[in-house]
């Protein structure tokens, strides 16, 4: 955080454009501050499960439940390896998203517990989930089925 202040942060002209630092970086949609990548994911995570409490009563359940899986999950597990040994504090608000979606998913209130409706919908915690993706890439590296390298340096 000390080495942030250092940074200018008036803009820089570069030719005939200003430059303007920024305080969060991201590459492939991961932001390098893990605390402001859990705080993005999250913002983004609760203002999905809005939209979708919006139409509950439109749409079944097998659909909400797909919605949930392929709006919400997918966000919160897309570059979750990123977040293996972050602190617990980030973990648990995480957290908090996976445990408001079963709850808009079987219509139940902000304070029933919402362990058995994890286990009855087979999703792992966050921590676990992270552990997964991890045990997954690894899985794939190790039997030469992950993505290759299609823009190696030197490679042609």
């Amino acid at each position: 955080m000390r080495q942030q202040q250092l940074i200018p942060s008036s803009p820089l002209a570069v030719c005939s454009d200003n430059i303007v630092p920024s305080k969060h970086v991201r590459d492939l949609g991961i932001y390098i501050d893990m605390k402001t990548h859990v705080s993005r994911t999250m913002s983004s995570c609760f203002a999905t499960l809005r939209q979708i409490k919006s139409i509950r009563r439109f749409v079944s359940q097998p659909v909400l439940l797909s919605l949930v899986s392929s709006l919400v999950l997918s966000r919160l597990d897309y570059g979750s390896t990123v977040l293996f040994g972050i602190s617990r504090q980030l973990l648990d608000r995480l957290h908090s998203v996976l445990n408001a979606a079963p709850r808009l998913i079987y219509s139940r209130c902000k304070y029933d517990r919402v362990t058995p409706l994890l286990k009855e919908l087979h999703w792992l915690q966050v921590p676990e989930r992270i552990k997964f993706q991890l045990a997954v890439l690894v899985f794939k590296c190790r039997n030469k089925t992950a993505p290759g390298r299609r823009f190696a340096v030197g490679r042609r």
